[in-house]
């Protein structure tokens, strides 16, 4: 076996392991402090689902760096509408994987923070107390919630440029791993 057989072999693992790294940047940003859903989770899940595409990896991993993060700042009871959320962020991750310019990944960016606001307000307002289950007390709740979308697509906009600027900077400085992602998803 030739050397370039070797690397060309290796460089899914490497692949593998430098999304890895850049989810565990995101993960423990998140436990730092930041202001009110100013965070990389929405972006890591759409970054996690464009690199790894279809496979259990995509979802397992934003979701255990999630966990690993929950376990800092505490446990919620709408824990799970807001995995569910992430899980649509990978989805459209995944939706965008061979469409990864300025413009597609910025409406991926854009959808992602929209299902979040409209997933997680629709929890709180079907699961906790606080707003009347009626149209009324829906909309109050989306209401309230605005100035925290502005805080959500402004942290994933943000992440979203530093995860995939950063894997694009790394691409460029190992050729082969590009023209090996090219070849894949094709």
């Amino acid at each position: 076996m030739n050397e370039e057989s070797k690397t060309n072999r290796s460089i899914p693992y490497l692949r593998i392991a430098i999304v890895l790294c850049f989810i565990l940047f995101a993960a423990i940003v998140r436990i730092l402090p930041h202001p009110w859903n100013f965070t990389p989770v929405g972006a890591m899940a759409l970054f996690s689902g464009a690199k790894l595409g279809r496979n259990w990896k995509a979802f397992f991993l934003p979701l255990a760096a999630l966990f690993a993060g929950d376990v800092f700042v505490g446990f919620h009871s709408l824990m799970l509408a807001v995995y569910l959320s992430f899980c649509l962020s990978v989805l459209i991750g995944i939706i965008f994987r061979n469409r990864q310019s300025v413009g597609p990944l910025s409406l991926a960016t854009l959808l992602g923070a929209t299902q979040f606001f409209l997933v997680t307000n629709f929890a709180v307002w079907a699961f906790l107390i606080g707003y009347p289950k009626t149209i009324a007390g829906l909309t109050a709740c989306y209401v309230t919630g605005i100035p925290f979308f502005g805080n959500t697509l402004a942290g994933d906009a943000f992440y979203a440029a530093v995860l995939f600027g950063g894997y694009a900077l790394v691409e460029r400085r190992l050729p082969a791993m590009r023209a090996t992602q090219q070849s894949s998803t094709a």
